[in-house]
């Protein structure tokens, strides 16, 4: 009786750790993604807000990308993948400034909404995308549903979004412009919750070897996946929401 009271008692310890470690490295994953925003931000709207620099990039008055704004339109989605291919080669430290320097590239390549929308329409959009993001993470993060069945179909649907969106750069077409708006809200309010609960299921997974190292990169990676939809989120909203100048 006396080893089971201890074995139970043990288990109850661990148990605890592991719910403190869960809500430390939650923390870490949102605080890096916080900062990977407000970095974004700055960039954006340093280089959307002066056409000599938004020059650098786009035509202030037609907003057309000239050769440079299209090596920077595609340059984050390089990174990601760049990223992705390196992670287990970096430091924890080398990711979390792999991960800066990509949040600065994506306000570079975003920069021109502050030319094209008003700054109350952003700023609405972005209150409204906040909302919206945590609520939809807190779902993930609470929900005891196995949500892990989503991933294959988001996927094959964020795949078939990049090629339709790529494609409409050169057609230029509303119609489907607004079809890939409504979708790609849709998947990525998705992705926003499946994200979250699989952070916290890798988390519990590895928790007990309690590699440093691992949980370190691991923070940064879950942060990039959750900043990825919130950025994603809020500029397909901006297209339903924004007021152009």
């Amino acid at each position: 009786m006396a080893d089971y009271q201890t074995a139970r008692a043990g288990a109850g310890v661990r148990t605890a750790q592991i719910d403190e470690g869960l809500r430390a490295h939650m923390n870490k994953v949102y605080g890096t993604m916080s900062v990977g925003l407000l970095v974004t931000a700055l960039a954006a709207w340093a280089v959307g807000s002066n056409d000599a620099l938004l020059s650098i990039f786009r035509d202030p008055m037609t907003l057309r990308p000239n050769l440079f704004g299209w090596v920077i339109m595609f340059a984050p989605l390089i990174m990601v993948f760049a990223f992705g291919a390196m992670i287990n080669r970096l430091s924890a430290a080398g990711a979390q400034l792999f991960f800066y320097a990509f949040a600065a590239v994506m306000g570079l390549s975003i920069s021109w909404i502050f030319a094209a929308f008003t700054g109350i329409s952003i700023t609405q959009t972005f209150l409204i995308t906040a909302i919206s993001f945590a609520g939809l993470s807190l779902w993930g993060y609470t929900t005891k549903k196995d949500i892990s069945g989503w991933g294959s179909f988001l996927i094959m649907g964020l795949i078939g979004l990049i090629v339709a969106s790529i494609v409409n750069i050169f057609l230029g077409s509303p119609a489907i412009m607004f079809a890939i708006s409504i979708i790609g809200v849709l998947i990525f309010a998705g992705l926003t919750a499946y994200d979250t609960q699989k952070i916290k299921t890798d988390y519990l997974q590895h928790a007990h070897a309690m590699d440093s190292e691992w949980l370190g990169k691991s923070a940064i990676m879950g942060a990039l996946n959750l900043y990825l939809d919130f950025i994603n989120l809020f500029m397909f909203l901006l297209q339903f929401l924004g007021n152009r100048e």
